[in-house]
């Protein structure tokens, strides 16, 4: 669908440092075929605490140094991500007295009709006239995106299957992923290599306790495949070990990482000790319900269907910006 003239302009994306935020707001803006600018801006106090409610006084929110990249000409679209990026997603909307639509991803904590567009999960539980609900995250993995993984490490193509990849996210509010937790993560792990023979393949994260990085290590001497965490170990070969990975087993943590994991397309799998926290709940439920998440030894199809919602928004956002 193509978009009208004054639609045809650049592209904010418009986030803070946290990787996470970034792999949304860039997924969705690099699929709306429109020049794409990153803007990553910090608030200054008292914006930093009370954002996006707080909107008065304009650029100055922003670190003096940050100043000269919030200026016109104004983008046509501006995406954010987070909620420094919903201040800045806020403000666009007056600064260009509605010639730029605005696009706030995840819940903003205040009314959404502040911006054109609302996209959160569904299990932030948000509704409204210009909400959009995935049931994920937003991100890149795409066939396309798998393709390039695979290019980027070919190696792994040499490592004997079944090849199962391991994330390993870390601890929140609730929630313990410590090196009790990561050995009875991995003990089953290793006992179907056993069985079925196969590779694994491990990526911790920078949220990774020391302890469960240490203990993984260890667990995987003399097993087929790879252990990366962190620059010691070379690149990181994520995007490879999705793109090669037969099988996916996944601390219950993170909703950006579940949400990639369930874009590939093999089972996906996860280990959950306690409670975890309400919201985190909703989402794990609505994944098994779907078919895309399963207990750790469960068992199940060698394919399923990839959860991949990026270009389903990216398709309901022209719409909208076409028809409001």
């Amino acid at each position: 669908m193509e978009l009208p003239p004054r639609l045809r302009g650049e592209c904010w994306a418009i986030t803070d440092h946290a990787a996470g935020n970034q792999r949304q707001a860039l997924a969705l803006a690099e699929r709306m075929g429109m020049p794409v600018r990153h803007l990553v801006l910090s608030l200054r106090a008292p914006w930093s605490w009370f954002s996006p409610r707080l909107s008065l006084g304009g650029r100055i929110a922003l670190p003096t140094s940050q100043r000269t990249a919030f200026t016109p000409p104004w983008p046509s679209l501006a995406i954010g991500c987070g909620r420094t990026a919903a201040l800045f997603t806020r403000m666009l909307r007056s600064l260009t007295q509605g010639d730029c639509h605005t696009v706030q991803i995840l819940d903003p904590r205040m009314d959404p009709t502040q911006w054109d567009t609302v996209i959160a999960p569904r299990h932030d539980g948000l509704n409204g006239r210009n909400v959009l609900t995935p049931l994920g995250s937003l991100n890149p993995v795409d066939d396309a995106w798998l393709a390039d993984g695979r290019e980027a490490s070919p190696g792994l193509a040499y490592l004997p299957r079944p090849r199962t990849g391991v994330l390993l996210g870390g601890p929140r509010t609730g929630l313990r992923i410590d090196a009790d937790y990561a050995r009875r993560l991995i003990e089953p792990v290793l006992a179907r290599r056993r069985r079925e023979g196969g590779s694994v393949l491990v990526l911790t994260s920078r949220r990774t306790p020391d302890a469960v990085t240490h203990l993984m290590r260890a667990a995987l001497h003399g097993i087929p495949g790879l252990f990366w965490s962190g620059p010691d170990d070379g690149n990181n070969p994520y995007p490879g070990v999705l793109g090669w990975a037969d099988r996916l087993v996944v601390t219950p943590d993170s909703v950006n990482m579940l949400s990639e994991a369930c874009a590939v397309g093999c089972p996906v799998h996860t280990f959950v000790v306690g409670n975890l926290p309400t919201k985190l709940t909703r989402f794990h439920r609505s994944l098994r319900e779907a078919g895309l998440l399963h207990e750790l030894d469960e068992e199940t199809p060698a394919l399923q269907t990839p959860l991949r919602e990026t270009a389903t928004m990216a398709q309901a956002l022209r719409t909208r910006m076409l028809t409001t």
